[in-house]
């Protein structure tokens, strides 16, 4: 029962006799968050999604923190550090799942799984040809909700975490290009970009998207002479307006790109497929006939590659030759800057947590926020993601219609 001794101070008779409307607390209620952060197993994997700076934002908003021992030592950030700014680090995996949502890099582990409690939710990355149907069914068994980090849509309809780390990708692979040029054992002792009196670098990107964009910023910037084949028109104008400058460029088809990889010093495969396959675009015969002592970096391996000659590797072995030609085929190259690309991470993700809690929960949050939504491939235990479903042959409903459910 509210009381209205207040309101009826300064009324008239007549006034005070009138029935009044009872008012009601509007505010949400808020409860704190529990976020929990296992270290990643892979050593291919040295992200972490939360930096000190964001955890000590969450915990000034009453939310806990535990991180397992060592998660961020890959990023560089030591656990006093997570612990000065609020964090509580666990010694064992099982106290981590103990949180309400679960922060990880890579998607989990078998041994994870089992540890998932019931109606926990998880956001990840998803590398689905690395996963199987049994890992679904066992998440699904679980009913928990799971978003995945290159699904989750921003309020222009872009993929933020997937640019960031496209961004990333794109600047550092030029370096990496520029690191292998020089090596005595997988190079020729070529400096990456241009020099007064000596032919510049050619560098062939395939690709116009996000990580074709910056590795050609980042060429031209070293003074390299760059060439960028895509089957877009419309991508290759972009790119061409978005640099305010004209370059070479080229719809990709077998012979131009062919005649160009003959004198190419460096390769970039940075084609991006919707179906989830990338095309193969150079075959070993291209290989073969380009420069002994050149370098292939192929940025789409984990869609398959767009070389015949590729294969993936990773951060500890991450280059091999093949008929003359260094391959560097890591899955993961923003985990090459493991620091700058968790700073980006954090970014992006941080926000999203405050706002989990500041709009009731996470299924709250969902109901307003499309873009979000668009990441949820697993909504209580049921698979909301069309091509999960199809692949692998599980029961599928529409994430839309299970929050219009929700609403009424």
């Amino acid at each position: 029962m509210v009381e209205h001794g207040d309101e009826l101070l300064g009324m008239t008779p007549i006034e005070a006799l009138k029935p009044l409307e009872e008012t009601l607390e509007l505010q949400r209620s808020k409860r704190s968050l529990a976020i929990g952060i296992p270290k990643e197993k892979s050593d291919n994997e040295k992200r972490v999604p939360l930096t000190p700076d964001a955890v000590s934002l969450l915990v000034a908003h009453d939310h806990s923190i535990y991180i397992e021992a060592g998660a961020g030592i890959g990023a560089h950030y030591d656990d006093h550090t997570y612990s000065e700014a609020g964090a509580q680090i666990v010694s064992s995996l099982r106290e981590v799942f103990q949180a309400d949502i679960i922060l990880k890099m890579s998607a989990l582990s078998p041994e994870e799984i089992e540890m998932v409690r019931m109606r926990q939710t998880i956001i990840s990355s998803l590398q689905i040809p690395g996963l199987c149907e049994e890992y679904f069914r066992r998440l699904a068994s679980k009913k928990a909700t799971a978003l995945s980090f290159q699904l989750i849509k921003d309020r222009t309809k872009a993929f933020p975490i997937i640019r960031a780390m496209s961004e990333i990708a794109g600047n550092t692979c030029v370096l990496i290009a520029s690191e292998y040029l020089s090596h005595p054992q997988y190079g020729r002792g070529v400096m990456l970009g241009g020099f007064s009196g000596i032919s510049p670098t050619e560098v062939v990107i395939l690709g116009a998207g996000t990580v074709g964009e910056f590795a050609t910023r980042a060429a031209i910037g070293m003074g390299a002479m760059v060439k960028v084949f895509d089957n877009s028109v419309y991508k290759l104008r972009r790119l061409q307006n978005n640099l305010s400058t004209r370059i070479y460029t080229s719809i990709i088809q077998p012979k131009p790109l062919s005649e160009v990889l003959k004198t190419a010093d460096v390769v970039i495969g940075a084609v991006h497929s919707k179906e989830g396959r990338t095309p193969c675009y150079v075959t070993q015969e291209m290989v073969k006939k380009m420069k002994p002592g050149s370098l292939i970096i192929d940025v789409c391996i984990d869609q398959g590659g767009c070389f015949e000659t590729s294969h993936v590797t990773d951060h500890n072995n991450p280059v091999y030759i093949k008929h003359g030609v260094t391959h560097y085929c890591v899955p993961n190259i923003a985990s090459k800057v493991p620091h700058t690309a968790s700073m980006a991470l954090s970014n992006i993700l941080l926000p999203m947590m405050l706002d989990i809690v500041s709009k009731g929960g996470l299924s709250e949050l969902l109901k307003i926020d499309l873009g979000v939504r668009q990441g949820v491939y697993m909504y209580n235990g049921t698979v909301t993601n069309k091509f999960i479903s199809d692949t692998f042959r599980l029961p599928f409903q529409d994430i839309d219609l299970l929050m219009s459910a929700n609403f009424g």
